[in-house]
């Protein structure tokens, strides 16, 4: 549950902590997995210091989103700071990538011709250290998501089980079939990999060496139903994971509002 070995990135491009603002820093690098120029966004709360094996949490963003998403629609290194100061949360580095910005949304899958899961736990981890120098090789890692990030934050922690901690999804989508109703391109051009369509056989296929789980997904929300049949399939599997519904739909008040959850849930699982 560490950052691998350091990515060889061609091209770093880190903003200038003169003009940047409540402390989120942004970044390009030229990554190796997509063979293209890549964003993301790095806040490191107040007190994350090297040589305290400071807790990275990476957060994915949505179809339609960008790197941005998470902080500028979210909040999510406000809800960090607050948390961090009441003594909730230890400090912490919020690692906020792109999903490489294939169509509406890359899936965080490996397509044909670019690897959109290598970028994310490979690359992100690495790009985040050189903009927040308090992350080391062994530097507990985290990961969450929302809708399509939650598809990836979940597939990826069970797949990758090694790397995380924990894993937290909010109002995912649990299988790529549930993004065509958002996306506008062909669901089969996304990843000629059958195994990774499905968060639930994704976990079925490790179930015995998986990270702390948990989901949640609104009463109002169009994915409620796929949310509670995977926590049934999950049961059944005796699988262990924390599954929870709260009132809300679809939207940026809701992910706000429970971030807070995963983000206690990560400081419990340390």
């Amino acid at each position: 549950m560490a950052i691998r070995t350091p990515v060889q990135f061609r091209t770093v491009e880190i903003s200038n902590p003169r003009f940047e603002c409540e402390g989120l820093r942004h970044m390009t690098v030229k990554s190796p997995a997509l063979g293209q120029r890549a964003d993301l966004s790095v806040y490191a709360c107040l007190g994350a210091e090297s040589g305290q094996r400071v807790p990275l949490v990476i957060l994915l963003h949505g179809v339609y989103g960008s790197h941005w998403a998470w902080a500028l629609k979210g909040g999510a290194h406000r809800t960090a700071a607050r948390l961090c100061e009441e003594g909730a949360i230890p400090p912490m580095v919020l690692a906020m990538p792109s999903d490489g910005l294939w169509g509406d949304g890359s899936g965080y899958l490996a397509h044909r011709t670019q690897d959109f899961e290598r970028w994310i736990i490979e690359e992100v981890p690495c790009a985040a250290s050189l903009a927040a120098p308090c992350l080391e090789a062994q530097s507990p890692m985290f990961i969450a998501g929302l809708s399509m990030g939650g598809f990836g934050a979940l597939r990826l922690a069970a797949k990758h089980p090694e790397l995380f901690c924990a894993a937290s999804g909010h109002s995912s989508a649990t299988h790529l079939e549930h993004l065509s109703d958002y996306v506008e391109e062909p669901i089969y051009t996304f990843t000629a990999l059958e195994e990774d369509r499905s968060v639930l056989d994704t976990f079925l296929r490790q179930k015995t060496t998986l990270p702390r789980i948990r989901f949640d997904c609104g009463t109002e929300d169009p994915l409620l139903e796929a949310n509670r049949a995977l926590h049934r399939g999950l049961e059944k599997a005796g699988i262990s994971h924390l599954y929870e519904e709260f009132s809300g739909g679809h939207d940026w008040p809701y992910w706000e509002k429970h971030l807070e959850k995963t983000l206690r849930f990560f400081a419990e699982s340390l």
